[in-house]
């Protein structure tokens, strides 16, 4: 990974739009800073797409598609996408087609063997608000269990059929084939008709969940608690942050758009 300060005008010229992941990459600790919100809005008031693409459940994008300066929200890992179309159109709904309700039954069956086995584990406390997957908590509560409880859910979870990714606080479970990154361009292009140029996309990510974007994206960002997972991530992003969380979110932000502006003034 190369420091973001190394971003060159010729790498942003093409960029439209911002995609970013929330937990530690927006925040610390559990709290949205008001440099990383700042951020957003500077993005969206520089004519840029602001799509957070998280693993929050689908009540949360719910709020932060109405609430934040975003262009939309892909949730669940991919499951979902909301957005709202202005003035009055209101709120719209996308939802991938191998979605599965997560009331299935094997995913019912590595909960119950992931909270037996594991001490401590439990379910996260935004579960009634989601669709498709169930999030099983080990750093978003006290005390936090670590990664390598993280990593056997993820076995648990393997073992039994369904499909599992580790985020910096919980474990997300879920049946069907989608990620965060095929959500991502699903949106992009049913949304804003983009055309699969891969330069026009910037990603910002913190942890292994993120890596499908990282791996597709040569454009993509981390803030520098990613190094939290060095090794658990086989690709990682191009350009990573000084600083971690939502300061790092903000470093990147302001470098991005600074350097965006000097492309404009060389062409």
């Amino acid at each position: 990974m190369k420091p973001v300060s190394q971003m060159t005008p010729a790498d942003v010229t093409s960029v439209r739009y911002v995609l970013m992941d929330i937990d530690d990459t927006l925040t610390i600790r559990g709290k949205l800073l008001a440099q990383s919100f700042a951020a957003l809005w500077k993005l969206k008031e520089a004519d840029l797409k602001v799509i957070p693409v998280t693993g929050r459940s689908a009540g949360w994008c719910d709020c932060i598609v109405r609430q934040w300066p975003v262009d939309g929200i892909i949730g669940e890992n991919g499951a979902l996408a909301f957005w709202e179309e202005l003035p009055d159109a209101g709120m719209k709904t996308m939802f991938h087609p191998s979605a599965v309700k997560n009331d299935h039954p094997v995913l019912q069956q590595v909960r119950e063997t992931a909270l037996s086995e594991i001490p401590g584990l439990r379910v996260a406390k935004d579960q009634f608000t989601r669709l498709f997957d169930i999030a099983l908590d080990f750093a978003e509560e006290d005390p936090p269990l670590p990664i390598s409880d993280a990593e056997k859910v993820l076995q648990i979870a393997c073992k039994l059929g369904a499909v599992g990714k580790i985020s910096s606080i919980h474990v997300n479970v879920w049946m069907g084939d989608y990620d965060k990154l095929s959500m991502a361009e699903r949106f992009l292009t049913q949304r804003f008709g983009w055309q699969g140029d891969l330069n026009e996309v910037v990603f910002v990510g913190d942890s292994p969940n993120d890596e499908p974007m990282f791996a597709r994206f040569p454009l993509a960002c981390a803030v520098a608690n990613i190094r939290r997972y060095e090794g658990m991530i086989k690709h990682f992003p191009a350009f990573a942050a000084e600083q971690e969380g939502g300061k790092g979110f903000a470093e990147i932000t302001q470098i991005l758009l600074g350097t965006k502006k000097m492309s404009r003034f060389q062409n």
